[in-house]
């Protein structure tokens, strides 16, 4: 018998390390691709003389590069910070402290609710991720412009303006997307840093807001809640970038999910922790959810199989996933999010270097509704893969 279980040890222990062996070499495979692929990425920028933002890919090919005033423009930025974080090579902080300086005057805009994105990703990567102190002051800036658009009759901040572009078509007052739970993070870092806790508060009572009015029955999110931003009564509950509207947008429930695992984590409150494994839920039990994971870009189109997947809502799920692991570890969490990421870093979805206009990622979706994005690589995709790469990382150095 003693025999027996000293040779069941060994062999646990074995199994263990092959294990860790296995996560190391994934995360060392998967860092080699993103360096190569940011390589010839930025010294084509660098090359250019001038600072380009780069978004997604042509159908020709060719990169489509972005003013900084694009909802996108923090995520090409934030990539360099999340390369630097896994390199450590200073070329890459280097990079991304040219890239990121460039935005400093999205700390300004009010005409949109992105600002989040845009500052968070880029900024606030910045000032933990690499110190840089002097950011505070364009992150707490930029949390100022985002309350410019709260709304406090409805309890939200207003997504879109709707006095032009397709949004001044669709006769709405007040919509709020279920995209703008990401712009809270922004929020909560702004009290945190000036000690002011109204960026905080206005986060909460956008998160509660949602909670109450955006998902339905069976946990999936509405894309776009329309409120009357004098009574605070919703008026719809419609999609912009969904099938229908009472259909599940992919990307929308990675979107809550991710969300309200952030709220909980500077929050603590027991609702939001509930929720996010309600969206969990609803995804990974949906019948429509491929086998590999990466979902079709609506959960109800009924052209299922033959309709694009969308890789940029399976990488933000599984950078979700491994934070909500650090919650509830018995549930599996994580487990799900390397079944994610494996099938991510597959020929399937990872771009061969030289291709794919130097992304990281191909197949994702931005709006078909729009007829723009279709099954193209996109740079919040690769964001999200690096962010979820990280956390993948620090979670296996914890079993050690």
């Amino acid at each position: 018998m003693k025999t027996f279980l000293s040779t069941f040890v060994i062999l646990l222990l074995a199994a263990g390390c092959t294990g860790n062996r296995d996560a190391d070499d994934f995360i060392r495979d998967n860092i080699r691709h993103a360096v190569a692929h940011h390589t010839r990425q930025t010294d084509g920028i660098e090359a250019s003389g001038s600072i380009l933002n780069p978004r997604t890919t042509r159908e020709d090919g060719s990169v489509v590069y972005i003013p900084i005033e694009d909802w996108t423009s923090g995520f090409f930025p934030g990539s360099m910070w999340l390369t630097y974080e896994l390199t450590g090579d200073r070329k890459w902080k280097t990079l991304a402290e040219k890239y990121t300086e460039a935005l400093d005057s999205v700390k300004y805009l009010t005409w949109h609710h992105d600002v989040g994105f845009m500052i968070g990703c880029s900024y606030l990567n910045g000032y933990y991720r690499a110190g840089k102190h002097e950011y505070r002051e364009v992150i707490i800036q930029a949390a100022r412009s985002l309350c410019t658009r709260f709304r406090p009759a409805a309890g939200v901040i207003q997504s879109w303006d709707v006095d032009k572009g397709w949004q001044a078509e669709r006769g709405w007052k007040c919509p709020v997307i279920i995209d703008n739970m990401m712009n809270l993070e922004l929020l909560f870092e702004a009290s945190i840093l000036s000690g002011d806790p109204s960026y905080g508060q206005i986060a909460v009572e956008h998160a509660n807001t949602t909670l109450n009015h955006q998902f339905r029955e069976d946990h999936s999110s509405f894309h776009v809640i329309d409120y009357d931003p004098e009574t605070g009564a919703v008026r719809h509950k419609h999609t912009a970038q969904g099938y229908a509207h009472e259909s599940a947008w992919a990307r929308g429930q990675a979107w809550g999910l991710y969300g309200y695992v952030t709220c909980y984590r500077y929050k603590r409150d027991p609702r939001y922790l509930e929720q996010a494994q309600k969206i969990h839920d609803f995804i990974f039990s949906h019948p429509r959810l491929p086998e590999d994971l990466v979902p079709y870009w609506d959960y109800d189109v009924p052209e299922i199989p033959d309709t694009p997947r969308d890789a940029s809502a399976a990488a933000c799920t599984a950078a979700a996933l491994y934070e909500l692991h650090t919650y509830l570890p018995e549930h599996g969490y994580k487990a799900t999010a390397d079944r994610i990421m494996r099938n991510l870093a597959s020929p399937d979805y990872r771009a061969e270097i030289g291709e794919n206009g130097n992304f990281i990622l191909k197949h994702s979706v931005g709006s078909i509704p729009h007829g723009v994005e279709i099954d193209v690589p996109l740079n919040y995709a690769d964001y999200y893969f690096l962010e979820a790469l990280i956390r993948k990382r620090d979670l296996e150095k914890e079993r050690l």
